[in-house]
């Protein structure tokens, strides 16, 4: 493995000492940097990834002869690089409209989205190992790692038009002043200001829990609002909760949306998009064939559900698992918290009862199951096409921590149209 070294100067007893770190580079940073070098090839951001990413793309076609001499696989393994690059469901666009970079980027739902719009993204940054997994499958590029390192912040390019990111919700610790940039320093808020602010894009569209609206007092997103509006010169309307639903998905699904553009733009009016008539169900997006026996739940789980809501309702709490009937809508999807129990079916399409994994009791005879990982994609507005490499509990975790597609296209086509 690849050593990298940074030095740090420390204080300590008055005294300053410089002080060596030294620490791998790991295998899924030398893939993240070489394919956003393949996906840029031949521009000026192909430029800004070129002399590391050749360096890597040298060790991976590189090979030792047993006499010791170096032979260079180039061609070959090159050409094997491009193709796991551009033969994926969700290629760049040949001619983009405008470039952006995805930030927090899951499993892609803002790329998906910007893409159809004719965009094209310049930088990526996931942390989680699984979600880059999905991601790479589906665009052919390993995001970067930890968006809080110094280091990973070097490899955005300049001069991109739009800021994408689901960043999560953090409370910030101001003592009874009006926050600023200062005040968010330890969030992950304060990595994207902080992008923001070196890199200067034309418009931001950031996502995040309807709870952010009344998140620590409400003065989390009144913090997040002055740090964009007043230090970084951003116009930022009203922040609006979005709900998917009325984007042509069957979820009741509210998050709220962020917009902001750079205020020498001009821009000083921005309208978030109109619902569209959509009448889908749960129906439209059930699996069209009988789903494998390991979705319906057991007899014994069925009755610890029954239970636990019992002992809910007798409190007067209205928690509990939920069965989505064929012509409803689901809750919202959402990883822990009873996400899957919440949205229950029942299907009774099931023939063969005999149970596929080590379950507790027998499979319930009332066809009473769990949606399954293809259902939550389609729930999110993610196409047919789109690849699910990973086990099930990944892949209820990526849809469940995702963006909802359609209603992230059409506000982002009402960001674009300003800024084209």
């Amino acid at each position: 493995m690849k050593i990298k070294e940074s030095i740090s100067i420390e204080e300590f007893d008055g005294k300053k000492f410089q002080i060596k770190i030294i620490e791998p580079v790991s295998v899924n940073h030398k893939k993240a940097v070489v394919t956003h070098y393949l996906h840029n090839l031949n521009t000026k951001v192909g430029k800004h990834y070129e002399k590391e990413a050749l360096k890597y793309i040298k060790q991976i076609v590189e090979y030792k002869h047993e006499e010791g001499e170096n032979l260079i696989a180039s061609e070959a393994a090159l050409q094997q690089l491009l193709f796991e690059v551009e033969s994926v469901p969700f290629p760049t666009p040949e001619k983009p409209k405008f470039t952006f970079i995805d930030l927090f980027a899951g499993i892609g739902g803002f790329r998906i989205a910007l893409q159809n719009l004719g965009g094209k993204c310049l930088f990526t940054s996931e942390w989680d190992k699984e979600a880059q997994r999905t991601y790479r499958a589906n665009f052919g590029e390993v995001p970067f790692g930890d968006i809080t390192k110094e280091e990973t912040k070097s490899y955005i390019p300049d001069n991109f038009d739009v800021l994408c990111g689901g960043f999560p919700c953090q409370a910030f610790s101001i003592a009874g002043k009006r926050g600023g940039f200062e005040d968010t320093r330890g969030t992950l808020f304060f990595d994207v200001a902080e992008i923001i602010k070196r890199k200067r894009p034309k418009a931001i569209f950031l996502e995040n829990v309807k709870g952010l609206r009344n998140h620590n007092g409400g003065r989390t997103l009144a913090t997040i609002l002055n740090v964009l509006r007043n230090d970084l010169g951003y116009f930022v309307p009203e922040p609006e909760i979005v709900n998917a639903r009325n984007f042509g998905v069957p979820q009741n699904r509210e998050r709220i949306y962020i917009v902001g553009f750079r205020n020498d733009l001009g821009i000083t009016e921005f309208n978030y998009p109109a619902p569209i008539d959509s009448k889908k169900v749960f129906l439209d997006v059930r699996e069209k064939r009988v789903v494998d026996t390991k979705y319906y739940i057991s007899t014994q789980y069925l009755q610890t559900l029954h239970n636990h809501k019992a002992r809910h309702e007798s409190k007067g709490n209205g928690f509990g698992f939920e069965i989505i009937p064929d012509n409803g809508v689901s809750n919202a999807i959402v990883v822990g918290g009873m996400g899957r129990e919440r949205n229950l079916v029942i299907d009774k399409r099931i023939t063969d009862f005999t149970p596929t994994t080590h379950i507790k009791g027998e499979v319930n005879r009332e066809g009473i199951r769990k949606m399954t990982p293809r259902e939550w994609a389609r729930l999110q507005g993610f196409p047919e096409e789109f690849n699910i490499p990973v086990a099930d509990a990944s892949a209820y975790k990526q849809f469940g921590n995702s963006v909802a597609v359609p209603a992230i296209q059409a506000t982002a086509k009402e960001i674009i149209s300003k800024i084209l």
